[in-house]
């Protein structure tokens, strides 16, 4: 690899962990340096180390670092940094980074500030869907009160489901079955919402039971030109919370597939988006119809599946787009070939329900192979903080089929080595020897109603 020159651009990395190592090595693929922020904590990572330089952001609380975006973008601007990446999580979603970015004059690789405010609020997201004609199930608008909620709900009927307007990941999220049962939750919806996001507010939405989460990947050019990548299927869900994700989403029946793209090549095209992005839906399995639920205006963990299937890195695609190296993308230039699944890894201990499990890491042997990759910046020694999410890794694996994908999956999980801490590759492994997986018979609700019960059985 050539060494980067200052001369195509620096870029800083605010984030930490396997995406912050992925944006290193992305932009020194393009000829880039990279500059890593950091907290306290992280100074010792392997993107540290493999940074260009390395600024000491603050100490261990994310508050207090990776949260704080005067400070990052100081830091930028500092180390004469052109073009800024954050990544996912943390701040990749809030505006106020991309406002300071475009201020002080340093890219913001991600959408602009009005197109994240624009579809990170779920009940504006749901009033473009709505007008870009994209298929959403009934809802509400704002609900002031539990009163109000049990009129909307009765309108819609049960089961409804709860949803925080501010933000996902599961927060607020209440699925209720009678008016007895949002009653009450309801109160607890409210104060959950705002303690993660700073706003309470709730709508509501009809509850499909039996369903798939289906995702879509797109990058915009910011003039109405989208592309996608295909979709994702992230069914397999603890707690709201994604665990393993495949591509392309092997359930669809071909013409659902292709309204599925255009609805979201639509709705961001609408908007004149830039960058990367993903717009996920609900697919009702019995109806054979999908149902809008939100836009996620940065990348997502699992876009290494579409990076696999596509043959595209989708962070250097990212950075050329912000910084001006390509103008736009053709849809005629994308295609797919085989499947692929990611299994994200996590520092957890699933026999003592999912307690955390951080700790130093004594061997790290992960899996290699054709069809194998590990995204990950663990390595032997490698101390695993307690003050950020578990995630310690990401396998991906890519066959010709589903069924060579999952059989590559069971041999990657079984020669995965990590010891000094507990994570969750056991359940990892029962999941893929199971056959509701192998038979792709699952949904979102699989996991925490079929499999985990399976599950402690064996344990015992």
């Amino acid at each position: 690899m050539p060494k980067p020159s200052p001369a195509a651009g620096r870029l800083f990395v605010a984030n930490r962990g396997e995406i912050a190592l992925r944006a290193i090595r992305a932009a020194h693929a393009l000829g880039m340096e990279a500059v890593l922020g950091v907290s306290v904590a992280d100074k010792g990572s392997l993107g540290a180390a493999e940074a260009d330089r390395t600024v000491v952001l603050g100490p261990a609380a994310a508050r207090d670092s990776y949260l704080n975006a005067g400070l990052i973008v100081h830091a930028a601007v500092a180390t004469g940094c052109t073009a800024l990446h954050p990544g996912y999580g943390f701040l990749s979603e809030r505006a106020e980074l991309a406002e300071l970015c475009a201020k002080e004059g340093v890219t913001f690789v991600g959408p602009s500030a009005d197109s994240i405010r624009r579809v990170g609020d779920k009940l504006s997201a749901r009033a473009m869907a709505k007008a870009a004609g994209v298929p959403m199930t009934s809802g509400s608008d704002a609900i002031d009160d539990v009163a109000h909620a049990l009129r909307i709900a009765e309108q819609i009927g049960y089961p409804v489901i709860t949803k925080a307007s501010a933000g996902g990941g599961g927060r607020g999220m209440v699925v209720a079955h009678s008016p007895a049962d949002l009653e009450r939750e309801f109160d607890q919806a409210v104060t959950t919402a705002r303690e993660a996001f700073g706003d309470g507010t709730l709508f509501i939405e009809r509850y499909v039971q039996i369903a798939r989460h289906i995702e879509v990947q797109v990058v915009g050019d910011g003039k109405g030109g989208v592309v996608h990548f295909g979709e994702r299927d992230c069914s397999i869900q603890r707690r709201y919370q994604k665990m393993i994700e495949e591509a392309p989403g092997a359930i669809l029946p071909e013409p659902v597939r292709r309204r599925l793209h255009q609805a979201a090549v639509t709705l961001l095209g609408s908007i004149g988006y830039k960058n990367a992005g993903t717009v996920e839906f609900l697919y009702d399995v019995e109806r054979e119809e999908f149902f809008f639920m939100e836009v996620n205006a940065r990348i997502q963990v699992e876009h290494p599946v579409s990076e696999a299937i596509t043959g595209t890195d989708l962070i250097q695609t990212q950075i050329k787009l912000a910084t001006g190296a390509i103008e736009g993308l053709n849809q005629a230039d994308v295609s797919t070939k085989g499947h692929a699944i990611e299994a994200r890894i996590i520092a957890e201990d699933p026999k003592r329900d999912f307690m955390p499990a951080p700790g130093r890491i004594t061997r790290w042997a992960p899996p290699v192979g054709p069809g194998i990759r590990v995204d990950s910046a663990m390595q032997d020694g490698t101390l695993v903080p307690p003050y950020y999410d578990s995630m310690i890794a990401k396998l991906i694996v890519h066959g010709e089929t589903r069924d060579a994908a999952v059989d590559l999956l069971i041999k990657a999980l079984d020669s995965f080595v990590v010891e000094g801490i507990a994570t969750n590759i056991p359940l990892l492994k029962f999941i893929a020897a199971h056959e509701d997986f192998r038979g792709n018979r699952i949904n979102t609700r699989w996991l925490e109603t079929v499999l985990l019960p399976a599950f402690r059985a064996q344990l015992g």
